[in-house]
């Protein structure tokens, strides 16, 4: 994968997309259109609504793909949460996972990933084990 990095800023505020782990769930397009718009280019407004409004949907980006840093003197990085590990099954989606992990890959290297990462359950990820959203071009379903 190559690991493309965007960043979008309104000044107060930078929003940091990392599309390699979208899985394209749409959640902040439907929550925020007037920032999160695929029909445009950049797909990004950032002028689109206020800094709070920004921030509080990327938050609920259940990939991590979106993420988000404050301007003016804070180091940019991931979020830690001070919550227990939470495991959920999506329905024919990815195996979503809540808290910090590292995540050991088969090169042996290991990622830490604060918050919410998605793993692939349906085998088509070309990022894995992380979710891409390959399970629903494959019409993936539960069994």
């Amino acid at each position: 994968m190559k690991n493309i990095t965007k960043e979008y800023s309104n000044g107060e505020v930078t929003v940091v997309w990392k599309p390699d782990s979208c899985i394209h769930s749409a959640i902040c397009i439907r929550g925020l259109p007037q920032v999160f718009n695929t029909k445009a280019s950049p797909w990004v407004n950032i002028q689109g609504a206020d800094t709070d409004a920004i921030v509080k949907q990327v938050e609920a980006c259940p990939s991590g793909a979106l993420s988000y840093y404050r301007n003016g003197g804070e180091v940019p990085g991931a979020t830690k949460t001070d919550v227990d590990t939470v495991v959920e099954m999506m329905k024919n989606g990815p195996l979503m996972v809540y808290g910090n992990i590292s995540v050991k890959t088969k090169d042996g290297s290991v990622e830490r990933k604060h918050k919410v990462t998605a793993f692939c359950r349906c085998g088509a990820s070309q990022n894995k084990p992380f979710c891409d959203g390959s399970h629903v071009k494959i019409g993936f379903k539960d069994e």
